[in-house]
């Protein structure tokens, strides 16, 4: 038997092997649309979608072409066009926010067969608020970006923050989003927060109350929930936990609305890896807490917090010395 009959039966065995096992699929399909049924699962069929005409990136991005005018824009912005180009962006942004905030209001009132809201209406009155809320929103991630510069030798601009810094990225996102939660907003300020995470790895919960100059430095690994407050001048490193405490499986229904999270009081540093646990711990204003600290209770002010230096061993051809690392903090 030659080389070409062997492939061609080897070739026609694997077709129908192939084939043999899509005559499968229908079963499978049919088990699989039958446990769609099954009310200990989750499904939303049926209810009304949430529609996304325009994706949650592609709206931040506008939001951020307004925020910070030329540093992201699709075309040249100067004296001869700003008037319109900023006049099409914002009408643009604004036509996007209704529409979007409308669609998680009627999702939520039909499936959750809530009292009507008004979707249209208020879709449109939230929109126009956050609109007009950006003037002040713009002064405020200035001043995130004011104080990124300060307290990091290694950025040469503030352009350079603004254009490449993952911290004030998640905090731009974070602060239009907060702006949404405090609306009572359903979904949307999550779903926007949740893509901030997926970028750069911090997780600010959009209910957690920050104050002006907040600083992420690097940020990647840092968590931040939904009451947590931070007051101004706070800069954080990366790998830090501002969290609650291990809850109970029925926590959900107990604590929602209650205070879980950390308070940060002004011109704290918390530096890399460090935990904070639990509703009534604060953090006194002007304290540094060290690299790696865990903290479930309150720090007076003006306190610093470290772990001693361990004893590192370092072995050589067979010996070994002992060192004490110093920690300055």
């Amino acid at each position: 038997m030659d080389d070409f009959t062997i492939n061609n039966i080897s070739c026609r065995t694997e077709r129908q092997i192939d084939s043999e096992h899509r005559q499968e699929l229908p079963k499978t399909i049919d088990r699989i649309l039958t446990s769609m049924g099954d009310n200990r699962c989750f499904a939303h069929i049926g209810d009304e979608p949430i529609h996304f005409s325009t994706s949650i990136k592609e709206m931040i991005d506008i939001f951020r072409e307004i925020l910070f005018p030329g540093y992201f824009s699709k075309e040249k912005v100067d004296g001869a066009n700003l008037q319109y180009y900023m006049g099409q962006t914002i009408s643009q942004l604004y036509d996007i926010l209704s529409e979007q905030i409308s669609h998680v209001l009627r999702h939520d009132c039909l499936r959750y067969g809530l009292q009507c809201s008004e979707c249209e209406g208020r879709g449109n009155d939230a929109a126009l608020e956050v609109i007009e809320a950006i003037p002040k929103l713009r002064l405020s991630l200035s001043e995130d970006v004011k104080g990124a510069y300060s307290g990091d030798p290694a950025a040469k601009s503030h352009d350079e923050i603004i254009f490449s810094y993952p911290g004030l990225y998640a905090i731009t996102v974070y602060r239009i989003a907060n702006i949404l939660y405090k609306l009572n907003i359903p979904q949307l300020p999550r779903i926007m927060s949740e893509h901030a995470h997926s970028l750069t790895g911090i997780d600010i919960h959009p209910g957690a109350k920050i104050g002006e100059r907040f600083v992420i430095d690097h940020g990647t690994g840092i968590v931040i929930g939904e009451t947590s407050v931070i007051g101004n001048n706070v800069r954080i490193y990366q790998n830090v936990t501002i969290g609650a405490l291990s809850l109970p499986p029925d926590a959900g229904e107990k604590l929602r609305g209650a205070k879980r999270h950390p308070t940060i009081e002004d011109d704290v540093i918390v530096y890399s890896g460090a935990t904070i646990l639990g509703g009534e711990t604060i953090i006194g204003a002007r304290s540094i807490i060290g690299g790696n600290v865990w903290l479930t209770s309150s720090v007076p002010a003006d306190t610093k917090v470290f772990i001693e230096a361990p004893n590192l061993v370092y072995k050589n051809s067979g010996t070994a010395k002992e060192f004490t690392n110093e920690v300055n903090v």
